[in-house]
């Protein structure tokens, strides 16, 4: 066994564990052993976003001044204990085994290859054609936004309510916020993608000034950018208490809607996240369980003629 490697048992499984000193973020000089330690603190909280979703994450083998790459397939190393999911592309056919986090033992092997970013599908294997939530990405275009953020945070709130929906809050970790809308899973992505399109007009309309559904982002005018677009099968977002990798290590955290107004959107890290865990719970566990209709919104768009 190479130096410095050790091997740990984890539910009965081994899992390798190597260059534990790595520095994975040099300004806060984070190591892998502090991002594993962090995950297996996090895993009650992180594990049940996880559990049954394909997922994609980002690795940084060298830390986070490094080169990073995407990784969607199960690589050729992968143990036989891990659970993948096998999809076939709608563009050329090509199948993806994707790794599914369904355990402990399956994060802290992915951490052990620095991944540092965990980015689950919208919708579970057993039914992957209709997601379980609609996500709103609020995407400021310029720094110092968070007050213009919060604030189309709390309109998005309103107008959800005024629809009969309730809406879940988050840091995206990065500059931005993410909103869930837990669903039934009876709705096909293109169904849940023009409802969330129409939600977001209703937001621009309310907030011209501030916010945009403007892809392009040399046409945003420095305006928050409110992305509906992941809302599409294959796409995914950060998932709640993943860690980012940015200076400080954030973690994206979950947050009541009385901290909205004045959030920052790096509170917490993999230092911190811990302690608000543990004061507050999971904060995003209802995502997972109030299904939500999207019946009368989709009643009100049929009689527009807009569905």
């Amino acid at each position: 066994m190479a130096s410095g490697a050790k091997l740990v048992t984890i539910n009965g499984r081994q899992v390798r564990l190597t260059n534990l000193e790595k520095v994975l973020w040099p300004g806060a000089g984070y190591t892998k052993a502090a991002l594993l330690k962090y995950l297996i603190s996090v895993y009650p909280y992180l594990g049940p976003h996880l559990f049954q979703r394909p997922l994609v994450v980002t690795r940084w083998p060298t830390g986070i001044g490094g080169k990073s790459f995407y990784q969607k397939n199960a690589p050729a190393h992968t143990p036989d204990w891990v659970e993948t999911f096998s999809w076939k592309t709608s563009r050329g056919g090509r199948t993806i085994n994707y790794i599914l986090c369904n355990n402990l033992e399956t994060l802290v092997w992915l951490g052990n290859q620095a991944c540092l970013e965990y980015h689950p599908w919208l919708s579970s294997v057993h039914n992957i054609n209709n997601p379980d939530f609609l996500v709103f990405d609020l995407d400021p275009s310029r720094a110092g936004s968070s007050a213009a953020v919060g604030e189309i945070a709390l309109t998005l709130r309103d107008i959800l309510a005024k629809l009969g929906l309730e809406g879940y809050p988050k840091t995206s970790g990065a500059t931005g916020m993410h909103i869930y809308v837990p669903l039934e899973a009876v709705y096909p992505y293109g169904t849940v993608r023009e409802t969330a399109a129409f939600i977001a007009s209703l937001v621009v309309a309310a907030l011209p000034q501030i916010a945009t559904i403007t892809r392009s982002v040399g046409e945003r005018e420095g305006k928050v950018y409110i992305d509906y677009l992941q809302n599409v099968r294959g796409q995914t977002i950060c998932s709640p208490y993943s860690p980012r990798p940015l200076p400080g290590a954030p973690v994206s955290m979950p947050l009541i809607w009385e901290e909205v107004a004045y959030f920052s959107p790096q509170s917490y890290n993999i230092e911190t996240a811990i302690g608000r865990l543990k004061e507050v719970g999971d904060l995003f566990a209802p995502v997972l369980k109030n299904r939500q209709s999207l019946k009368p919104v989709l009643n009100y768009l049929a009689r527009r003629g807009t569905l």
